[in-house]
This record gives C-alpha cells, sequence and structure tokens, in this order.
C-alpha cells in the first residue's frame, strides 16, 4: 500500500511539471504576459470575473494564463481564491443611471432619451478573419472619445413615467448572499439574479435561446444595453457617509417584454433585467430573457412546462464549477464502485446462461419424449 501511494504521487508530481512545460509551448516564442492577456484578450477576462465573482482584472489574467486558456478552469481558479479573502464591509447600491456609457443602445426606440452610443461592438463586423492582424499590421488610428459623462436616464424610466411598465417592487429587505448561504428552492429573484450572473454563458445563452424559439411565451426586445463604469460607494462609519473607493465596468441590460393584465392592472409591458462585470453583452442580455422567464408565477402566468420557467433546472444547472466538479469527478479512480458493478454484471450473466441451459434441457427432454 506504501509502495502505491509513493508511486501516485510521483505520477501526480510528473504531470504537474509536464502541465507547466504544455502551459509554457515553445520556449523560443516571447511568454505572454497578464498585461497582454488583460489588455488584448479582455473579454475572456471580463467572463472569468463575471462567472468567478471577483472582480479583478489581473487575477482573472492570471487564471487564464494559468489555466493555458481553458476559461471554465480560470473560473474554478478565481472561485477557490476568492473564498480566501476576508469580508470587511459591504458597498451601496451602484447607479447604473449616473454610469459613463462607453456603448448605451435601444432596439426599442430610434431617438432615445440621452441618445444612441454604438461603442465597441462586433454587431457591424463583416465576420472575415483579418489577415492583418496575423501580419502584425498598423492599426487604424481610431477617433478620440470620452466615454458620455453626464447621467444617462433608463429607457424603462420614460415607459415607467406613461405607466405602461410594470413597476418593480422596491424593498428595503437585504437580499440574501449566494456566495455565503446555499440556493434553497422555491427561491426569490434576488437570489436567482445572483446564480443567473454567475452562471455559465454558455448555458443560460441555451436557456435564453430557448424562450426565443417559443418555449416560454417570452416575446422580449431590448429597451436597452448600456456599458461603462459606475462609481463603487462604500458607508464608513467613522466617518458617517458614504466614500467613493473605485469604479467598476458594467454591462446592464433591460427587457421590454408582452403585454399583461388582470382584472386589476391594466394592460402593461413586463421587463426582464441582467447585469454582469465587464463588457458581456451576450451573458447580460441572455440573463435578462431567463429572469424575465422565471417570473410566471409573480406575473400571474401559466407555467408552460418550459425548462427555461423550471426554477429549480436553471438554478441548479447554471453553475460551471458545480457542473464542472460533478462531471470531472467522473474521471478519477472509481475502481471499487466498477469491480462491485462489474460482478454484480458477472452474476447476472452466469445465472441468465443457467437459466438458459436448464431450458434448452427441458426442451430437448421434451422433445426427445415425443
Amino acid at each position: 500500500m506504501y509502495v502505491a501511494v509513493k508511486g501516485g504521487e510521483r505520477a501526480i508530481e510528473n504531470a504537474h511539471a509536464w502541465l507547466a512545460e504544455e502551459r509554457r509551448g515553445d520556449t523560443s516564442v516571447a511568454e505572454l504576459s497578464l498585461s497582454q492577456i488583460r489588455e488584448q484578450l479582455s473579454l475572456a477576462v471580463n467572463r472569468v470575473m463575471a462567472e468567478g465573482s471577483l472582480y479583478d482584472p489581473d487575477l482573472a489574467a492570471l487564471a487564464i494564463k494559468q489555466s493555458r486558456g481553458d476559461l471554465i478552469e480560470a473560473i474554478f481558479l478565481i472561485r477557490a481564491y476568492r473564498t480566501t479573502l476576508p469580508r470587511f464591509g459591504a458597498t451601496l447600491p451602484v447607479e447604473t443611471g449616473e454610469m459613463a456609457c462607453d456603448r448605451r443602445i435601444s432596439a426599442t426606440f430610434k431617438d432615445a432619451p440621452g441618445g444612441q452610443v454604438l461603442g465597441p461592438t462586433f454587431d457591424y463586423t463583416h465576420r472575415l478573419l483579418d489577415f492583418k492582424l496575423a501580419a502584425d499590421g498598423e492599426l487604424p488610428e481610431a477617433p478620440t472619445a470620452e466615454p458620455r459623462q453626464e447621467p444617462t436616464p433608463h429607457i424603462t424610466e420614460f415607459l415607467q413615467g406613461e405607466d405602461i411598465i410594470q413597476r418593480e417592487p422596491v424593498s428595503e429587505e437585504t437580499p440574501g448572499d449566494l456566495t455565503r448561504e446555499p440556493m434553497q428552492f422555491p427561491s426569490n429573484r434576488p437570489l436567482r439574479l445572483q446564480s443567473l450572473t454567475r452562471g455559465d454563458e454558455g448555458f443560460v445563452l441555451g436557456m435564453a435561446y430557448s424562450t426565443q424559439r417559443g418555449y416560454a411565451r417570452n416575446h422580449a426586445f431590448v429597451g436597452e444595453l448600456r456599458i461603462g463604469r459606475c462609481a463603487v460607494e462604500m458607508e464608513i462609519p467613522e466617518l458617517g457617509f458614504a466614500i467613493e473607493i473605485g469604479e467598476i465596468e458594467l454591462t446592464e441590460c433591460e427587457t421590454v417584454n408582452q403585454f399583461t393584465g388582470s382584472k386589476t392592472e391594466p394592460p402593461q409591458f413586463t421587463r426582464g433585467y441582467g447585469l454582469v462585470f465587464g463588457q458581456s453583452e451576450r451573458k447580460s442580455i441572455s440573463m435578462a430573457l431567463v429572469d424575465r422567464a422565471l417570473r410566471w408565477e409573480e406575473l400571474g402566468e401559466d407555467n408552460l412546462g418550459a425548462a427555461a420557467q423550471d426554477e429549480e433546472f436553471v438554478l441548479s444547472h447554471c453553475d460551471n464549477i458545480q457542473a464542472t466538479g460533478f462531471l470531472e469527478h467522473i474521471k478519477l479512480p472509481h475502481y471499487v464502485d466498477f469491480q462491485s458493478e462489474l460482478e454484480l454484471v458477472r452474476k447476472l450473466r452466469r445465472e441468465a446462461e443457467e437459466r438458459t441451459s436448464e431450458q434448452l434441457g427441458a426442451i430437448a427432454a421434451q422433445e426427445a419424449a415425443e
């Protein structure tokens, strides 16, 4: 037993060394720096921060480098590191209406109050490979522009002024913290939103797409999508007032969804909401669509049996770290379990063969008697 343990340790050490060698790659090629990852692979960095629940571009870049570009592994590393950090306070809710917007668009109003700001987007590119990048060509000089600094009102505020969109309920209750307490079902909207913003982008996208294809009756317009930087403030007890401690980049999406109404409420639009660290349009829109689908009960709608309406299904399976852990554990040693099942199958086969032999013998005896 001792020899087996030591042999296993040596094998693991060798695996680690080989992994480090593979991570480095061809040593004749310059090593990738954290600043290069942070600045040039910023969308990957943003995803790691969002799903890792830790806003730190440098740490996210380190996790991407360490994981050889495997973003789920990088998210795992960030989540693990996050658990070692002390928590000494809580910030005030960020005011996204005061966001310094790099990008702000609406699919519901052409002349949106505050204006449309296209910003840095793939939306209007031709999706053709740019071989200038491979040749290290010079970048075209972009026009210099500062983010919109003045407060940009939300589109839904104007709809709310006409009372034709559902008003969000205001609660003084402190929302639960999914990072400290396990998810309980039935859940509430704050916890659902926390779970979705940490959820795997691909899974949330798939759920959102299912609602667009009719599995939840969830026709939506992007009322507003905005990307920019928001100030983060924290109350200091010794001072008696809040101070700004930094700023973070966020992507916010509010969808305007189909009419609803009842005997007591006039027809009005409803809404979905998504908020994600960094620039992550696909994730924030997907999150808003799934959020709206999960609100069927509070809005008095029928459950159509769609997967996106099933709170337990969506929230229990959207977390890629939990999913990865359970998926990948089956490649670890299961010798005892498998041997027990192997012996069971062999026993069942022997019994089946014996029964078949007895049946054949009985048939042969009957034929001989006839």
